[in-house]
């Protein structure tokens, strides 16, 4: 048998396609982990369960109840761990629950926490619906604007960041932001479900926690909903935990397969998603109907020098703003008239889909000041030239619709 390399020496694809992959037994085995389902786990005897019991009050992830998680659930964290290079891994229902459990774990009556004014909009939803009520301020900030060390209070408790950022997808300096809570002791949590944790470390780059909601690029095929929070540290494990516990927080196990299985071929998808939305960003650059394309891959983009620098890669996400003159009917004319663009909300999954982002959700972010309509896309895993195409006639539709209502 030979001596398995150590994780260190080994490639972020190849940890990333191992991790939680199940041990041989008796000679042979299953490539993948089998689905465990279960509400009830049986004990030999009351002594095994006692001591179950005991070593999960003490943090160990073992399981004295379904709801605790199996084998199917343990390959699940053990892979986005891995992905994410962190201490330990949480799974939430859905993207947004897995943001609230961090919120409501570190966060109490009479805390502050400082927010990036462009981060996914529903954080203010729960702002406003949960955490006003129990005595909790969030304060929203520009942290390509402000200073980040003039915003903290003596009761911050946490910064929380999400870069890209939804919809105009600026890039925020990670490092410098994270340096700056670090020295007042205060964590910092951010949102990367842009970059599926292929793409961007928040971990090696100062954050303590990463989310993401893996019903995007994790699962990757549209049919899972489920977040995931990764920690850096044993401190803030037992917080997440905590939490987590309280709140009875749990995925199915056929959830947690599916995401599983999304995350081996993570890697792939991304590059692909990659190179056809590089390609459609280029040619949206071109085009007369269109003022801004939003990717921080164009090197005409804002935040490319900070994307370069931080990350690998770019997802399948391109958002552009219309020229001048363009209204929220032109924006809409021209997502019915495309083809092969789904119109429906969520993303990360194999095709394309089109939006119109609202312009309530524009006005929360401090860096635009644009009047004009943007239509988010998910370029998908399509023939990039039918794509273009595609877009292509759209934009004709509407040129002419534009031109009759002119006559």
């Amino acid at each position: 048998m030979s001596t398995p390399h150590p994780a260190s020496s080994l490639g972020a694809a190849t940890r990333l396609l191992h991790a939680g992959a199940p041990a041989l037994r008796g000679g042979s085995g299953p490539v993948n982990v089998p689905v465990v389902r279960t509400s009830t786990v049986r004990f030999e005897n009351t002594a095994a369960y006692a001591d179950h019991h005991h070593r999960r009050t003490a943090g160990e992830r073992v399981a004295s109840y379904g709801r605790h998680g199996l084998d199917t659930h343990r390959a699940l964290e053990d892979a986005v761990t891995a992905l994410e290079g962190g201490h330990r891994a949480f799974l939430a229902p859905s993207g947004l629950s897995a943001i609230t459990l961090v919120l409501v774990a570190l966060l109490s009556p009479g805390d502050h926490a400082l927010v990036a004014d462009s981060v996914y909009s529903p954080v203010r939803r729960v702002d406003a619906t949960l955490l006003q009520r129990l005595g909790i301020t969030l304060e929203y900030f520009s942290p390509s604007r402000d200073d980040l060390a003039a915003k903290i209070r003596p009761n911050t408790r946490l910064v929380y960041l999400e870069s890209p950022s939804s919809l105009l997808y600026e890039v925020l300096d990670l490092p410098a932001l994270a340096a700056t809570a670090r020295e007042r002791g205060i964590p910092v949590a951010a949102d990367n479900t842009w970059s599926g944790g292929w793409f961007y470390q928040p971990l090696a780059l100062g954050a303590n926690l990463s989310i993401q909601a893996a019903t995007k690029y994790i699962a990757g095929h549209s049919d899972v909903m489920q977040g995931i929070v990764v920690t850096d540290s044993p401190a803030l494990s037992e917080k997440i935990g905590t939490a987590y516990e309280a709140l009875g927080l749990t995925v199915g196990a056929d959830d947690a397969y599916l995401a599983l299985r999304g995350v081996r071929t993570l890697p792939v998808r991304l590059a692909q998603h990659q190179r056809h939305a590089t390609q459609v960003a280029e040619w949206l650059q071109n085009q007369p109907q269109v003022g801004r394309v939003f990717y921080p891959a164009l090197p005409s983009d804002p935040g490319h020098a900070l994307w370069k620098r931080d990350f690998s890669g770019a997802s399948g996400l391109v958002s552009f703003a219309f020229e001048d003159g363009a209204d929220a009917r032109t924006a809409n004319a021209f997502i019915d008239a495309l083809r092969f663009f789904g119109i429906g909300a969520s993303w990360g999954g194999y095709e394309s889909l089109a939006l119109v982002a609202s312009p309530d959700r524009l006005r929360e972010h401090s860096a635009w000041r644009g009047t004009q309509p943007v239509v988010r896309l998910h370029v998908g895993l399509e023939d990039p030239d039918d794509l273009i195409a595609d877009l292509d006639q759209a934009f004709a539709r509407v040129a002419s619709r534009g031109r009759l209502a002119a006559a």
